[in-house]
């Protein structure tokens, strides 16, 4: 069965196709045929202005076209097409959605950050690691950071904050947010002798990739101390020289840093694990489950 997810984020817009195949005995196997990433940074018009200024609502018209066109090619069988922080502030970002429908019939969902939150949590890497009392999920987006504390099977709690990296580069994170992530991070840590970290999002996944560790290995709080301590002094062209990044990644990534290692430290946590995964996954997984609980 050929699906297709949507992720509509503050930074970047991602269209995941993935082949799921059931076996008679209930395991699944999620082949990616296709990942497209459109960098339409939404978030830099929503936070700065309230909403979606013309020049980037095309841009976004003209993407979601594109992605209906790659879903008609690979016979997408369903999709779920997800928008989550910029949208959900953007004055206007219901009628685009409107929009969108209207003219290419894609149906798109404004979802809150407590559904993102179950979204990231729905991909269930946390059940594979067992050397840790409790786990994190922290997935930090361009206009928010949803985490999911998680243990013996169960979600314990559960948040989305108003911080993201483009709300940082814009100025627009405000202190009670910041007050109220640490109040999260701390009143429900403290509960646990000890935490691992999982990191989802374009920028975790960018710094696992630089930093050589093999897959399964987790990146240390150390090891972001040492990015965040090389990258902030550098202008946005030396990153993209120096660490082979694009511009939508080079600017993004020190605001990111600071988020993970804040949460970390906060937390006592001294071991992210990067499975890279993300919204388009779980949304993939939630699609699937939902067509087979009809079979």
């Amino acid at each position: 069965m050929i699906l297709a997810a949507i992720d509509i984020g503050s930074n970047a817009a991602r269209l995941l196709i993935t082949d799921v195949h059931a076996y008679t005995d209930g395991s699944l196997d999620y082949t990616k045929l296709n990942l497209v990433r459109v960098p339409l940074r939404l978030g830099f018009d929503v936070f700065a202005h309230g909403s979606i200024g013309m020049e980037r609502k095309l841009m976004m018209l003209k993407t979601m076209r594109a992605f209906q066109s790659l879903m008609d090619v690979y016979q997408v069988e369903h999709y779920k097409a997800a928008a989550t922080s910029a949208l959900r502030d953007a004055g206007n970002g219901r009628d685009i959605i409107d929009e969108i429908q209207k003219d290419c019939g894609l149906q798109i969902q404004i979802i809150t950050g407590q559904e993102e939150a179950n979204i990231i949590y729905e991909n269930h890497f946390a059940e594979k690691l067992s050397n840790a009392s409790a786990h994190l999920y922290i997935d930090v987006g361009g206009g928010s950071t949803e985490c999911t504390l998680f243990c013996d099977d169960t979600v314990v709690a559960k948040e989305s904050f108003n911080i993201g990296t483009i709300r940082m580069l814009t100025g627009k994170v405000e202190d009670k947010s910041w007050d109220a992530l640490k109040c999260f991070i701390k009143d429900n840590s403290k509960k646990y002798r000890s935490i691992d970290a999982i990191g989802s999002g374009g920028n975790i996944n960018k710094i696992f990739s630089l930093s050589k560790k093999k897959n399964g290995r987790p990146l240390t709080l150390e090891n972001l101390k040492d990015f965040y301590k090389q990258m902030s002094p550098l202008t946005i062209e030396e990153r993209m020289h120096l660490y082979d990044l694009k511009l939508d990644r080079a600017d993004v990534i020190v605001p990111a840093l600071e988020i993970y290692t804040t949460i970390m430290r906060w937390a006592n946590i001294t071991d992210i694990y990067v499975p890279q995964i993300g919204v388009a996954d779980g949304l993939i997984k939630i699609l699937y489950k939902e067509i087979a609980a009809k079979l």
